[in-house]
């Protein structure tokens, strides 16, 4: 079978649509229909019913797309695998949300290169449904993420609660303006719902940031206040740079390792897990 049919195979799947499905993989939408087409003719079944709405899958489609995942990640691996550095015995591709490189990710690459150095790395980072997509595609092993969603065929593993806790610059000769100096951080809808139900405490925020360490690159450089990670602001309150806000509710944000359930066969990502679960304890 052709691996460009299983991949549009599987993007009409996500996107509920053979036009949206075209747009993300560049082609034309009568490539997309030939492709689906042909798949059809030589599986013997219809996979998709088309209308207004969109495109649904049968009950054929449905069953196929278990195959076609595991289709295109052992593709993926195969390349990956052809691919191994010189003194390497595997490779693993990870990939995470922005705000989890430091110091979360970062202390995995460093306990990997120490800890299984036979192991070749290939990391990336990104928004979340990207990393979804280049997971389900099997250009990703393991996923790191916040709010996944749920994949048929994978498997989600939390690996920390985190806090968020407001914090605020330290202010100099006793003078701060709490309620203009607020910067929102946009840490997900959980977060966005617990926010709403007590931001009147906040004041109005005059700066909306989609990335924690930019908000918070903000605050230490112009002065404010907003919600991080405990983990990331502890040595800056150490420090005296900052301060947590007394009284002020704190939040709770999961992170999660996603991957597929094909994966719990392979030993070098297993490893990998073990050392995201090692560097979070």
């Amino acid at each position: 079978m052709d691996i460009d049919r299983a991949r549009t195979f599987l993007e009409i799947v996500h996107c509920g649509s053979f036009l949206r499905a075209a747009d993300r993989l560049h082609v034309t939408q009568t490539t997309v229909s030939a492709r689906i087409r042909t798949l059809e003719e030589e599986l013997g079944r219809q996979l998709f019913i088309r209308n207004r709405n969109g495109a649904q899958l049968t009950p054929a489609g449905r069953e196929f797309e278990r195959y076609a995942q595991s289709f295109v990640q052992i593709w993926e691996r195969a390349r990956h695998q052809l691919a191994i550095p010189s003194g390497r015995t595997s490779v693993v591709a990870l990939g995470g949300e922005l705000s989890l490189w430091n110091p979360l990710l970062l202390d995995w690459l460093v306990w990997m290169k120490q800890a299984k150095p036979e192991i070749a790395i290939h990391a990336h980072v990104g928004v979340p449904d990207q990393l979804l997509d280049q997971l389900r595609t099997g250009v990703l092993d393991i996923a790191i993420l916040y709010a996944p969603k749920l994949l048929p065929g994978f498997k989600v593993e939390i690996l920390q609660e985190e806090q968020l806790v407001l914090v605020r610059t330290v202010a100099k000769d006793g003078k701060r303006d709490a309620a203009s100096t607020y910067v929102y951080v946009d840490w997900g809808p959980l977060f966005a719902a617990q926010h709403d139900a007590t931001s009147a405490a906040f004041g109005e925020p005059g700066l909306f940031v989609g990335l924690g360490p930019l908000g918070l690159s903000y605050i230490l450089r112009a002065g404010g206040m907003g919600y991080f990670r405990k983990g990331v602001v502890a040595p800056l309150i150490a420090a005296g740079e900052l301060e947590t806000v007394e009284g002020a509710p704190e939040f709770t944000y999961p992170v999660y390792a996603v991957y597929p359930e094909a994966s719990e066969g392979r030993t070098d990502v297993q490893e990998a897990l073990d050392g995201l679960k090692q560097v979070v304890r």
